[in-house]
Order: structure tokens, then sequence, then C-alpha cells
């Protein structure tokens, strides 16, 4: 597609608004940046762009004559497809793409993808550390909603390189043409059911993923999750499927990841001992499954796929470890942005634990995040706008050791005079963090800086 002289709306000023408009100056066409917080100060969103950017820059409202002029638009992520304005492009048969879709069609070379509900991050970072060790790491890119926008990458590729990326629901709403040669979908479970209403729509956006993909492509999937595996009758691409609860002889299936006592093995071969590997929790055996899968089925040597699983750690925010203070072990899981992903964080833990929960509302139900906690947790401090709906979920379900915090100084501080040597404190918050802070990432570096300084 020629995009020169094309004038392209781009929603959003947040990185992927910003490399989005890169990728489009490089293309020469007329990108307008526009963001409907009229909060924002245009001159620092200047500051991000190329030579000071030449795009013009809007916020707040969009003029008509400008709002008439436009040939395509790009969004953001963040941005929903359902608001007004989306609308009224998409009745005037606009073209509508998401950052990712333009990332995707310029980039060269293979693309692996990952989604799901939970384990992205993680299963995606291994994913790269394993194609980098095969591949050579000067021509492998991990981008996507793992913080490194596709579009910023896009044209550093060549058609030798390999792309690894994480891709969320919000990215897979603005696909057109976005075709992974291997992609996964890791489970399915209620989550941003404020933006996509219905778990139907939720699984649907999900399974988008595989929707281009031919007999020429692999997909990965949960056979232990009731959509994923059902899921794969309906795909062209080749099957792959990894459990953690089935027994092999149950699976009817082609190449199979599975649990044999403590060895993940791939069909016959042993892939690594999970006593051999760095990570904890029973959901990391899932997330390297998952990047195992994907990796023996695009040709990587099993030896470099086990040798990276040996040496790789746990990525920031994801029960990641912080320090030990009078005995005391401290766990940052901020990325645990929905309840399925805080029960991962609970399981993790092996030793009693003061929890740190709360957030912003996703319309989450709580009960199997408190019913996790099986007699692990000591105390659960709340903080933000949901923490009286989650204290009213815990106390329906029996657990009443319940504390309000106004934020996290307020929690680590509660927290550190509530434990005792031989505990732990795990923030795992099942909630999304807008709100309070800008995104998970900046809660849990507050949350670990409070720590470094006990």
């Amino acid at each position: 597609m020629n995009f020169k002289g094309l004038k392209v709306l781009v929603v959003g000023t947040g990185i992927s608004g910003i490399g989005a408009v890169k990728l489009l100056e490089e293309k020469e066409a007329v990108p307008i940046l526009f963001d409907s917080n009229d909060k924002i100060v245009v001159d620092e969103v200047r500051e991000k762009l190329l030579d000071g950017g030449k795009t013009s820059v809007y916020v707040g409202t969009l003029p008509d004559n400008v709002l008439k002029s436009i040939d395509m638009v790009i969004l953001s992520p963040g941005v929903p497809v359902d608001i007004p304005l989306v609308k009224n492009f998409k009745d005037r048969g606009i073209k509508i793409w998401g950052e990712v879709e333009l990332g995707f069609e310029f980039a060269k070379g293979d693309l692996l993808a990952v989604t799901g509900t939970n384990g992205k991050t993680t299963t995606t970072t291994l994913l790269g550390e394993i194609i980098k060790n095969h591949h050579g790491e000067d021509d492998v890119f991990v981008v996507g909603n793992i913080g490194n926008p596709y579009t910023l990458e896009a044209l550093n590729t060549r058609d030798t390189s390999v792309t690894v990326a994480e891709i969320s629901s919000f990215q897979l709403e603005t696909i057109d043409k976005f075709r992974p040669k291997v992609s996964a979908i890791l489970n399915i479970t209620p989550d941003h059911l404020n933006r996509h209403i219905t778990m139907e729509n939720y699984v649907a956006v999900k399974e988008d993923i595989a929707r281009n993909q031919t007999e020429e492509d692999c997909i990965v999937l949960n056979y232990d999750d009731e959509y994923t595996r059902s899921f794969a009758d309906k795909v062209k691409a080749k099957v792959v499927f990894f459990t953690r609860k089935e027994n092999p002889s149950t699976v009817n299936t082609g190449d199979l990841l599975y649990m044999d006592g403590d060895n993940i093995m791939y069909n016959d071969e042993t892939v690594i001992n999970v006593r051999d590997m760095i990570l904890i929790g029973t959901h990391n055996y899932e997330n390297v499954m998952a990047a195992s899968g994907m990796a023996l089925s695009y040709g990587v040597p099993m030896e470099t796929v086990r040798e990276t699983i040996r040496t790789f750690k746990a990525v920031e925010h994801r029960i990641e470890y912080v320090r030990t203070v009078d005995g005391v072990d401290y766990y940052n899981d901020s990325k645990g942005t929905n309840p399925d992903a805080a029960i991962k964080g609970i399981q993790a833990m092996v030793k009693p634990t003061i929890l740190i929960g709360g957030g912003f509302d996703k319309k989450s139900s709580y009960d199997e995040w408190i019913r996790s906690f099986d007699g692990k947790v000591r105390y659960l401090l709340l903080m933000g706008q949901t923490a009286s709906d989650i204290a009213d979920c815990a106390r329906s379900n029996g657990f009443n050791d319940i504390i309000f915090v106004n934020d996290m100084e307020e929690a680590v501080r509660t927290a550190r005079e509530k434990s005792c040597p031989g505990d732990a404190v795990l923030l795992s918050p099942a909630c999304a963090s807008w709100g309070m802070f800008k995104n998970y990432e900046e809660r849990g570096d507050i949350f670990k800086k409070l720590v470094r300084e006990l």
C-alpha cells in the first residue's frame, strides 16, 4: 500500500501513537495526531516526534475541516472502536487500522505472535530469548503489547528477521491482513469486559489472531482451556496443544507438550525438568510449554530451547522477587491485573502471605481469587476503586482479615507491620492500575522503591 501523501489520523498520543506517527512520516504520509484528552500538552507531545515533528497535533476536539480531510485512521490500542469518532469514520467507509496492523504492513521476515488473557509477557519474552539464541540477537525484534511498539521496529526488519510480538485483545480488534507464521493463544478467562462487554466478544477477538493463518502456519493452544481447546476445530493452521493437567494418552492430537512428573515433554522428548528452571509457579510451566511449542514448531533445536529456559528469569512485575526484610520476602506481581493472573501469583507463594490488592474496576468477579487464598493469605490489604467490592466479596467467601489502605506507601508500611519472619508480602492487585497509577509498571516500580527503602 502506498502511503505517500495520504492524510492519516493517528488517535492516541501514547507510545503506540508516537510510533505510528514516526513510521508514517518515514513513509511520506501526512500524519495528524489526535487525543481527546484536552489536558495533554501539545509541546510535550511534539518533543517525542521526529525532529520536533511536522505532524499536526490536536487535543480535546478535532476540527471539522480536519475530520473531513482524513483518508485513513490508525487507532492506538487504548482507543475503543465504538466511540462516536471511530463510528463516524466507519460510516464514511474510511479504512481503520490499529498500530499493530500498520507495523505488520511494513515489517519483513517472519512473525511469531502470542495472545491470551494471562502469561503473554513471560511467554513472549522467553520466546524472544529462545529465537535470539538460535537466530542471532541483531535480527530478532520483540514488540507489541510488551512495551515496544511494532511500528518503531518495522522498518528495521529485513527478509531474514524474526519478529516476536505480544498481542492484546485491544490490538486484535483492528487487524486486517495480520498473519503470524506461528501464533499462540495461552488461555482465555474473563478480562476487559468493561470494553468487550461479553465473553463471546472477548473470545472472538482473541481468536482473530489466527484469522489469516493458513495450512502453512502453526498455532499453539492450551488443551486445558475450554475456549482454546474448542478453537482447534476452527483454525486452518496446524495445531500444537500443550497441557499441564491431562494425561497425554487422553489427548487425540499430533504434536503435544505435557507434564510427566516434573518433566516438561514434547511428544516423547524431555524439554526440561522444572526443578532446573529459575521460574517458579505452575502457571510458568504452561508459559514454558507455550514458548517451547512455538519455538520448536518454528524449527529451533531442542537444545537451544532447553538451555534458554534453564537460565531464564521472571520478567519484571510478574512474581518478581524484590528483597527480604527482617525475614520477610517481598514480591512484585503488579502485572497481575485481573483475578485469574492474581490467582497464579497466590499459587506461586509457599509462605504465609500478606496480599496487597485492588485498583481500577474492569467489571471482574473476585470469588475465585478469594477462594484461591486457601488459608495462605494472612491479611488482605485493599486500595483503589474496587476496594469495597473486593472486601464484600471476601467476606461473602468467609475471609475477614481485611485492611483498607489509601495508597501504596500505606500498603507497604502496613504490610511490614503485620508480617512476621517467614512470611511473604505480595503485590498482586487483580485489578488494572488506572486511576492511581499510569500503568502497572509504575505501580510495580513504586512498590519496589518503597520496599527497598524499608
